[in-house]
């Protein structure tokens, strides 16, 4: 009888840790001297996008070093965050949106997968979805597989889960 050992590769964000940092920067740029009469911002209502307004690009940088800054404090991996150009905005202001990475997209899936057969560790990977499933017999293997993934250069946080033996 044959156990089989599995665990899953996400990448997710803990939506509750980014409501929390995008508060913390808010108090600190209406706290902030510089930040005195400034039109800055930054709105959060839950989707995978938070919403930076502000004055001009200088401010607007600051407003992402804080915003970075409480995130990376709240244990928030910055790989999460896709920035998007910055545009004009109304009463003269700037803005930029930016994207939370949610799930593992199918490319980057494929590359996990083919990365992993190519290790030649005695493993199993498959896409299930937006993560991807790993198992084999030997826990040993799956230790190397995460060691392979963790050697790969993704543009994403990953996080391995779901660690079980069967």
């Amino acid at each position: 009888m044959s156990k089989e050992n599995s665990f899953d590769i996400v990448s997710k964000v803990d939506m509750q840790e980014i409501l929390n940092a995008v508060n913390q920067a808010t108090r600190e740029i209406e706290n902030r001297f510089d930040f005195k009469g400034s039109k800055s911002s930054i709105s959060f209502e839950g989707n995978p996008e938070i919403t930076l307004v502000s004055d001009d690009d200088f401010k607007l940088r600051n407003v992402i070093d804080i915003l970075e800054g409480k995130m990376v404090k709240r244990g928030i991996n910055l790989k999460a965050l896709r920035y998007g150009k910055v545009e004009p905005a109304a009463s003269n202001t700037v803005k930029q949106v930016i994207t939370l990475v949610q799930g593992i997209e199918q490319d980057i899936a494929k590359k996990i997968v083919k990365r992993i057969k190519d290790s030649k560790v005695k493993v199993q990977a498959s896409v299930q979805g937006d993560q991807v499933r790993v198992s084999g017999k030997n826990r040993d293997d799956l230790q190397s597989a995460i060691n392979v993934i963790k050697e790969m250069d993704l543009n994403i946080p990953v996080e391995f889960t779901n660690y079980r033996t069967f």
